[in-house]
């Protein structure tokens, strides 16, 4: 008898706590974001007290915020004009105070702001949304970094059947940007369901993807170490001055080691965003002879700062014996408005005044991930062919 009440008091207590943010009041629901069939999108937010409500995002088409018109029954509302294909981000601005929408719970950490996100689909986002097809594995992993002294987290994505077959995967190690972590590209990048769209499309050939965390000062993303619950910051200790391309294979070591890879260098790619192509160009041209695919991804080109590294000694040498090793795809992206343009162009110059084959695109818009994930889209169904 003890038992069972003892049984039934948890089981009473979990509903309970299960249960404490129901809407018991009764008070109407909303449905924000509401996107109409022609992508038109009103978003909703109750706070009959404001002063002033805004819509902050990336969907805007003007600067600034967006100003909400207040209803009748207190609710705040902003419709937009129909949106292309996308995944946006967005936030209320609340009598001056930044807050998310509560009748939204998608949000994705970004460095150290938490945004409401919504996806606009019938196009390019398409390929970030979640379809019926097979189905990779995301991990996080726990490895041993001898040259950081410490174990460090990363993010694993396995193709469809990799735990039921027996072949071996081209691997593609795929860098985030200053700020980010290993939590970055799977999240705001969306990288399983790009590779599982292309693999199901068979327009990528089946791969292993490896995220991990550029800052060598990190165990893994914040609050996921034993640091514990800390703000996130964009630049932390050791960026960008040659300790993450120095002790890059500690991360291909573990990888080879544990996962059914084919360990050649015409079966790994390298490829990041902003800091993370910065890392991309410098790993594979500080290690020659690794790598067969290099994205770089409105890749930052030198250190910010000074940096007694060896990894940025002898550029244009180490660059030359890089590509004489032979390069099946190198692989230049950057938006036309980016704040890195000009330093993309003048490294372009240096590869033109050598010789150095490279592909290179030129997109709309600045440094996004609305750009960042259209990258990864076009590089991938390049590689291992």
């Amino acid at each position: 008898m003890k038992n069972f009440i003892l049984v039934f008091l948890l089981i009473a207590s979990f509903r309970l706590s299960a249960q404490e943010n129901l809407n018991f009041g009764k008070q109407k629901e909303l449905v924000s974001p509401e996107i109409y069939t022609d992508k038109r999108v009103t978003f909703r937010l109750y706070a009959p007290q404001a002063n002033k409500v805004e819509l902050q995002g990336d969907m805007l088409n003007q600067p600034g915020n967006a100003q909400m018109q207040k209803q009748a029954d207190g609710t705040w509302t902003y419709t937009t004009a129909p949106l292309k294909s996308e995944l946006y981000s967005y936030s209320f601005v609340l009598d001056g105070v930044k807050t998310r929408d509560p009748s939204n719970v998608y949000q994705i950490r970004d460095v150290a702001s938490v945004v409401n996100v919504f996806l606009v689909g019938d196009g390019k986002a398409d390929h970030y949304s979640v379809t019926d097809v097979p189905h990779g594995t995301l991990a996080k992993r726990w490895y041993n970094s001898p040259g950081n002294n410490m174990n460090r987290r990363l993010t694993v994505y396995t193709p469809p059947g990799y735990e039921s077959g027996k072949q071996k995967y081209p691997v593609l190690y795929l860098l985030h940007g200053m700020g980010g972590d290993e939590e970055a590209w799977a999240a705001l990048g969306r990288t399983a369901q790009i590779l599982d769209n292309l693999i199901a499309k068979g327009t990528a050939k089946p791969m292993i993807v490896v995220m991990p965390n550029g800052n060598v000062a990190q165990q893994a993303a914040p609050g996921e170490d034993v640091k514990g619950f800390y703000k996130p910051t964009m630049q932390l200790p050791h960026t960008m001055d040659g300790k993450m391309e120095e002790t890059f294979s500690d991360i291909i070591k573990f990888i080879e080691s544990n996962y059914r890879v084919n360990a050649n260098k015409s079966q790994r790619a390298i490829a990041g965003l902003s800091m993370g192509g910065f890392h991309s160009l410098h790993i594979s041209r500080y290690y020659p002879k690794t790598f067969d695919y290099v994205g770089l991804f409105s890749p930052a080109i030198m250190p910010f700062g000074k940096t007694n590294s060896p990894v940025y000694e002898n550029i244009d040498a180490t660059l030359k014996n890089q590509f004489s090793n032979g390069l099946k795809l190198y692989w230049i992206g950057i938006g036309k408005t980016d704040f890195l343009y000009k330093t993309v162009a003048d490294y372009r110059n240096k590869l033109d005044n050598n010789q150095m084959k490279y592909t290179y695109v030129e997109s709309e818009g600045g440094h996004t991930w609305a750009n960042w994930r259209d990258y990864l889209v076009l590089f991938v169904p390049q590689l291992f062919k």
